[in-house]
């Protein structure tokens, strides 16, 4: 049964084809480019608050990465390497050639710290939420956090992985720790993301993105993928401090790969920064899109 796209006030819906990629992408308003991605597990609806008043002064545009919500789900390519040159086909396909203004949460922030170090000709300004940069680098602190990772190493596993995901109810653990201890959906907006991974295609593009982070991606970075690139985009990097995941004191350091680069922290605020606090979000995106 084809799932129904939620509702938001003024947003249109299309598909394009992003470089042979099914893409769908929902947008609002006119104006400068304003480019919306999202993280795990959710898809472009985790926006619906920030939209309908970012369109006031933007031409919003929050695709589904290849994987997730509507957009389609091909046997490989879960790389975030590949996400950002799905979202720069995209932009092409849009027949945008001005540099874009550019939020991403979770693994769409992660994306867009990519699109700035590989494609800096294009992105403005960047509103990173919630991710770790990708400058991190390894320190006794940060070893002994790892073990915070463990879901990761339980969606990357074959058969468990996608059955997990498929499963909401086995999922939600994973998901309360990823967040906070008090989720920020109701049971209502948690199976509007969940039910995605009904799809067994879509449980799968979960089980490879995260075994090729642990397998691949996380050594990498750790080894100094990045550490050698510098990022010039004006950018704040928003972080909620009651992030279970993710340590906010592993991120200053930064300064030499990304100068333009300021880090708040929102204290109280979990992972799910976008949808527990909402408003603050949006008045940074306004005073940073301006």
């Amino acid at each position: 049964m084809e799932r129904t796209l939620p509702e938001v006030p003024g947003v249109e819906h299309r598909f394009v084809n992003a470089g042979g990629l099914r893409t769908h992408v929902a947008e609002a308003g006119s104006g400068p480019p304003l480019l919306l991605v999202h993280g795990w597990p959710q898809h472009w609806w985790m926006w619906r608050e920030l939209i309908g008043p970012l369109a006031e002064s933007h031409r919003v545009i929050c695709p589904d990465l290849r994987g997730f919500g509507w957009t389609a789900a091909p046997p490989g390519g879960y790389d975030p390497e590949v996400f950002a040159m799905d979202l720069i086909a995209l932009l092409d396909a849009l027949r945008i050639e001005e540099p874009v203004d550019l939020a991403g949460h979770d693994w769409g922030g992660w994306t867009g710290f990519v699109l700035c170090l590989r494609h800096p000709e294009r992105i403005r300004r960047f509103l990173a939420l919630n991710i770790y940069h990708p400058f991190i680098r390894p320190t006794p602190r940060g070893f002994l956090g790892l073990w915070r990772f463990w879901y990761q190493w339980v969606l990357g596993l074959p058969g468990i992985g996608p059955g997990v995901m498929r499963r909401s109810a086995a999922a939600q653990p994973i998901l309360r720790w990823v967040g906070s201890r008090q989720a920020p959906w109701s049971e209502q907006e948690l199976q509007t993301y969940t039910d995605q991974f009904r799809e067994p295609e879509r449980a799968q593009a979960t089980t490879l993105l995260y075994r090729h982070t642990v397998l691949r991606l996380s050594p990498a970075v750790i080894r100094g993928l990045y550490r050698r690139l510098t990022m010039d985009a004006p950018t704040l990097l928003l972080f909620g401090s009651a992030d279970h995941v993710q340590d906010e004191r592993l991120l200053p350091g930064f300064e030499r790969n990304a100068p333009n680069m300021t880090l708040e922290l929102v204290q109280g605020s979990g992972h799910f920064i976008v949808e527990e606090e909402p408003e603050l979000v949006l008045e940074c995106a306004r005073e940073l899109f301006a």
